[in-house]
């Protein structure tokens, strides 16, 4: 196993006294498909922990509606918490987050979106109790983050070359264009002759593809892009070391790296080049750092990924961004990229240049939750206190 390259600062014991659950639905500004299906409302499970002298933490759960990115929902989501999780964690003590994810990953199989809900949420907790960044306690050390932009599939080849000239003009350092059969190669050639050789694209097929397509996945060499990402089945690791061989572009795998263990897999195999970590997809923040270093410890660049967050899933991807093998441009996009009105203050926001600043002025998020607005987006809600 590599020698870490990032070391999270060390917890006093912390132990949670109750976990409020709560579903809110968060309206999309406009749909946005990728090559499973289209999303226009996000059911978003958000997670509150609150220890036994009133310091509270949210997180958020980024399973989507339906099990199509991931096997996990919402809906599984909130069993798995509320009738598993949630009691291995009530009114135990941890030495630190990670105790806590040893915890949860020993007990119960899968389940690593909502395992992740927790244990995210726990390091948030912990930033308050020591009165840190969010980003410190990670072993982050920048302070700003370079952002990209995930553009849906669209209806044309015109319409995409709109959205990306847009995306491009706001400042975005790389932009990235969801793809599935039928839509990919006359697509990307749109965009690469609009924009020019010198604008870094990227594509995402989010398993679109069979080693049947070598082809069209070869005829987007053409392109000079910076990555593929995801071509073939999500849990299909030895097919997308072969398909590696005969391109030139860098296969990025995302659904593929669920733990330190599969990204090996991948450098062992050489499947791909570039990971791309989703704290969410990985199981929590203990399991990304733990992918960051491996990566790291091997040449291999990360980026951050997204999955139509609200601003408080933000916060904590913008603070694993900061720590150093985040060389790739994330999907950080600025809260008014997806919503009318986000769930914190201040919304998240990008400058001109394409950068995200790491908060690091206050403990915690960096950034307020919006009880107001939170309260009128809830459909449901549950609470769970330690016996």
């Amino acid at each position: 196993m590599p020698v870490a390259t990032s070391t999270p600062c060390t917890a006093d014991m912390f132990s949670i006294a109750r976990i409020t659950l709560r579903e809110i639905r968060l309206p999309l500004k406009e749909p946005f498909q990728i090559s499973s299906g289209v999303t226009t409302e996000r059911r978003i499970l958000l997670v509150e922990l609150r220890d036994a002298d009133g310091v509270d933490a949210w997180g958020e759960c980024v399973a989507g509606e339906q099990p199509h990115y991931s096997p996990e929902t919402v809906d599984t989501a909130w069993l798995a918490i509320h009738e598993w999780l949630a009691p291995l964690v009530l009114g135990r003590k941890f030495e630190d987050p990670r105790q806590l994810s040893r915890t949860l990953e020993i007990a119960i199989r899968g389940h690593l979106m909502a395992k992740a809900a927790l244990e995210m949420t726990s390091w948030g907790l912990v930033a308050r109790l020591q009165s840190v960044a969010l980003a410190e306690l990670l072993g982050g050390s920048r302070d700003r983050i370079a952002t990209g932009i995930s553009l849906g599939i669209q209806q044309s080849p015109n319409r995409l070359v709109e959205q990306a000239v847009r995306a491009r003009e706001q400042g975005y350092q790389r932009i990235k264009l969801k793809i599935k059969p039928g839509a990919d190669v006359e697509y990307v050639a749109a965009v690469r002759d609009a924009l020019g050789s010198d604008t870094p694209l990227t594509v995402d097929a989010n398993s679109a593809y069979t080693p049947d397509d070598l082809e069209v996945l070869r005829g987007l060499d053409a392109f000079g892009l910076v990555m593929i990402e995801q071509p073939l089945a999500r849990d299909d690791l030895v097919r997308h070391a072969a398909l590696q061989r005969q391109l030139t572009t860098p296969i990025c795998l995302d659904e593929s790296i669920t733990g330190p263990d599969r990204a090996e897999d991948m450098i062992t195999l050489g499947s791909g080049k570039i990971i791309n970590i989703k704290p969410g997809r990985v199981g929590g923040l203990t399991r990304a750092i733990a992918v960051h270093d491996v990566a790291a410890h091997h040449d291999i660049p990360v980026w951050c990924g997204g999955m139509l967050e609200s601003g408080i899933a933000r916060a904590y991807n913008v603070a694993l961004a900061s720590l150093p093998n985040f060389k790739l441009p994330g999907d950080l996009s600025p809260s008014a990229r997806y919503w009318e009105r986000d769930i914190v203050t201040p919304a998240w926001t990008m400058n001109e240049n394409g950068w995200v600043a790491v908060p690091r002025d206050a403990p915690g998020l960096g950034v307020t939750i919006d009880m107001d607005r939170i309260d009128d987006l809830t459909v449901q809600t549950a609470s769970l206190e330690a016996a």
